[in-house]
């Protein structure tokens, strides 16, 4: 479980693999988040909103690590722009039943989430992605 998990902005695989040592800091625009598993939330939020399999996502080397180990060490990784169209182009509604589904799926492997939170956590990564868009910029997860 992951202690803290910053999703940010970056022009590049490059920048944000220096925020690998101690995270984006003030220099990117960035959410925190805390107590969730960063990787497999996206895979379950792509798989929601786009329709893939979570074993297809996983088999494609989703999510694509750009920085450090997937061990118990720091890493960052990259959205996927499938994922980063899907959450840039839904709407609230659809965006909140996401979240609702997410927290069940959770639920169901004994992780709970609130919906509220699960709600905050969708909605305000859509709203970074949709502002990194706008920059022609990816969006990163720092976690750590």
């Amino acid at each position: 479980m992951s202690i803290i998990v910053k999703f940010f902005v970056a022009p590049d695989d490059t920048s944000a693999s220096l925020t690998l040592r101690t995270g984006p800091g003030r220099a990117f625009e960035s959410l925190s988040f805390g107590n969730f598993d960063p990787e497999e939330a996206v895979i379950e939020w792509e798989c929601l909103l786009v329709g893939s399999s979570f074993e297809e996502l996983a088999e494609a080397g989703e999510p694509r690590i750009v920085a450090g180990q997937d061990n118990d060490g720091c890493v960052v990784f990259a959205i996927s722009a499938r994922l980063s169209a899907a959450l840039a182009e839904a709407g609230h509604a659809r965006l909140r039943g996401v979240a609702a589904s997410w927290a069940q799926l959770r639920a169901e492997d004994g992780e709970v989430i609130d919906t509220e939170v699960a709600d905050a956590i969708v909605g305000d990564l859509a709203a970074l992605v949709s502002s990194a868009r706008r920059q022609n910029q990816g969006v990163y997860c720092w976690v750590a």
